[in-house]
């Protein structure tokens, strides 16, 4: 026997297995067994591990064996796990099989060979051996060979009812892998075992449906097998007919009295599975045989529901014609329309509000299709549901379309919710801000949080306003250190000398967040920034109290709680700091070009007398302002914040405006002047 080890896609390998990671990392699992099994048969790659290995020549009679197939785990959505009732999404109602059925063996008849496949340490393991060194009995069904099976059973020497450790007798092999002469042989030798069942529950006649094998399908209900009857998961042989596609296999199920009504596990019929696997030809057999249009699964959706969420507008327009119900609901209160709009499926949509599907219809989360639409950028469902929705039931949601178009970075939606004048200006409820750490309340501060110029300008100019979240927007463009963000907003009248409601400070908050970042710093200084409320200090010249805490506050600066600082930050508490001390004398020189004479408190002198460079900054700061520092002083605040925010467009002589930014002229610039 030989045995190959193929890396698996997103598993850990070694250095050893880094080749064949990334070149087969985007390969299906089929794809790479299928590999595997070539490069065992061919056996040209010598870098691939290998051993040489013999089986026993023969299996004990009394216990027959069967290559294993892999086991599967159950599923988290199984009953004993049900997914949270409140999904937005409700789940694709799936069989806890997965894959369904996987097939562990390959028979290469050119070489009379056997190759299984199993997963060991994270590599796909692949043995090889010859057919000849199997079960003589299990040999012959796999190979077909009714005749060899024929003199085994007549010779006598092995029970074919004998199971092995998963419940497998010869009938079920003969059944999986369709070898309908063989399956002749066993049933006339033991007809009992027509509907014998393995450890999975798993009948011959499931087990045929599953492969698509149809002789073997209707040889078994000739001779008379359960259609109904269902494996460890509920699932008939028509459900797993369904689940396949095998609308011929179907039609002989359903004509030996196969039930359309029976469900799985989880609820669902062989109706969801087909429109789930979007087979209209299915659908149609199955509710012309009864199949229940309504029938819904655990999760509470039915079969209208399913086929809005897969986006199959064929099946939806059938299913509504028999009488279906286009307003279905699951159990989370999701509608199918609000469905279809999350997906994307804009075919389905706009058949279901042709048909009247209401628009207005809330999941348990308070969220209408339209948010949802909103949500996962689908410009033109979006566009669709516009007229339809009603603003006010929009504004008892508590949230605005906008705010998930904002967050989501749907710039498209967002653009088209503001051509039809949505109000920019929405604002959360309160239950929907106290999910966010930071209590927003707007879509300009989701766009300002994402960085995303484009929103925030589109916002801005539809007249959004920067006052009314919690904390102020700017703030947040300046701590994330983003100076086109923060120039716009200035430009639309930013208060630059906003405070943090969370942490008081007898300057601008907006400091706090640009101390290491001179270049912003300046900007907020020359946008009129209050300068002066940084030199006040309650101590003056007397010692200063040790900081209360040397931890660095302002990375929690945005939480809400009870325990919210109370008394006023100075500025010379803040920028001791330990983070922020190094920046102590660049800070200190710059905001000297933005105050008259004042006094530096004995906190900032000693961090000035602690580093000798900055030794002409505490001089310059007590030295008198020169009359130009007073000159430029007295035009600023004659001009006031909201004209200096503007200062480029004033009607001004160019040196004046750079004067007034505390730009140098240069000699080409005094010689034109």
């Amino acid at each position: 026997m030989t045995t190959t080890y193929v890396s698996e896609p997103g598993r850990n390998t070694s250095a050893v297995d880094a080749e064949d990671y990334s070149a087969y990392a985007n390969m299906s699992e089929e794809q790479l067994i299928q590999l595997a099994i070539e490069r065992s048969l061919a056996d040209t790659n010598p870098t691939l591990h290998q051993s040489c290995q013999r089986r026993s020549p023969a299996h004990s009679p009394a216990q027959p064996t069967r290559l294993q197939r892999p086991r599967v785990s159950p599923s988290a959505n199984s009953p004993a796990n049900p997914p949270p009732s409140l999904s937005a999404n409700p789940p694709r109602n799936q069989s806890t099989d997965s894959p369904r059925d996987a097939q562990s063996h390959y028979f290469s008849k050119e070489k009379n060979q056997v190759i299984a496949w199993t997963r060991h340490n994270g590599h796909l393991r692949v043995t090889v051996e010859s057919i000849e060194d199997l079960d003589p009995l299990f040999s012959a069904v796999w190979k077909g060979d009714a005749k060899a099976l024929g003199e085994v059973i007549k010779s006598k020497s092995r029970n074919i009812t004998q199971a092995n450790q998963e419940g497998w007798i010869p009938l079920h092999e003969a059944a999986y892998y369709g070898q309908v002469e063989c399956l002749k042989i066993l049933l006339k030798a033991d007809p009992d075992t027509i509907n014998r069942r393995t450890l999975k529950n798993q009948t011959p006649l499931i087990l045929a449906v599953g492969r698509r094998h149809t002789a073997c399908v209707r040889y078994l209900l000739e001779k008379g097998a359960d259609p109904n009857l269902a494996n460890n998961q509920w699932e008939t042989p028509l459900y797993k007919a369904c689940e396949k596609g095998g609308e011929e296999v179907v039609g002989l199920l359903i004509r030996y009295g196969a039930s359309t009504t029976k469900s799985s596990v989880q609820g669902a019929t062989p109706l969801h599975e087909a429109v789930m696997n979007k087979n209209l030809e299915i659908c149609k057999m199955l509710v012309q045989a009864g199949a229940q249009l309504m029938k819904r699964n655990m999760y509470g959706i039915d079969p209208l529901f399913t086929a809005a969420q897969c986006g199959t507008a064929e099946i939806l327009s059938f299913l509504l014609m028999k009488g279906a119900e286009v307003n279905t609901q699951a159990n989370d209160g999701a509608s199918a329309l609000l469905e279809a709009c999350k997906n994307g499926h804009g075919e389905v949509v706009e058949m279901m509000l042709s048909r009247g599907a209401d628009v207005n219809k809330c999941n348990k989360a308070g969220l209408l299709p339209i948010h949802l639409a909103a949500k996962n950028g689908h410009d033109g469902i979006v566009a669709m549901l516009i007229p339809k929705t009603s603003r006010a039931k929009i504004r008892s949601c508590g949230i605005s379309p906008l705010h998930l178009a904002a967050e989501q970075n749907r710039d498209d939606v967002l653009e088209t919710l503001i051509e039809s004048c949505f109000d920019v200006n929405a604002m959360l409820s309160e239950d929907w801000s106290n999910m966010y750490e930071d209590h927003r309340k707007t879509a300009l501060y989701s766009a300002v949080a994402n960085s995303n110029l484009e929103a925030a300008t589109m916002l801005l100019e539809a007249g959004a306003n920067q006052n009314l979240d919690t904390f102020n927007p700017l703030l947040v463009a300046v701590r994330k250190g983003c100076m086109e963000m923060v120039k716009l907003l200035v430009e639309h009248g930013a208060d630059v000398n906003a405070v943090l409601p969370t942490h008081p400070t007898n300057f601008p908050a907006a400091l706090i967040f640009c101390i290491n970042y001179l270049p912003l710093f300046k900007f907020l200084m020359d946008s009129g920034c209050d300068a002066m409320s940084c030199f006040k200090c309650d101590y003056g010249s007397n010692p200063h109290p040790p900081i209360k805490s040397s931890a660095n506050w302002r990375e929690g600066i945005y939480c809400i709680s009870d325990e919210n600082a109370q008394e006023w930050v100075q500025f010379c508490e803040m920028i001791s700091g330990l983070s922020a001390s190094c920046w102590v004398g660049p800070v200190v020189d710059i905001l000297l070009n933005y105050v008259g004479h004042v006094k530096l408190c004995s906190r900032l002198v000693d961090h000035l007398d602690s580093y000798s460079d900055w030794v002409h900054i505490k001089e310059r700061a007590m030295l008198p302002c020169s009359l130009m520092q007073l000159c430029r002083l007295k035009i600023r605040q004659q001009l006031g914040v909201q004209r200096l925010r503007h200062l480029a467009s004033l009607p001004l002589p160019k040196r004046l405006i750079k004067y007034l930014k505390h730009e140098r002229e240069s000699f080409k610039d005094i010689l034109n002047s």
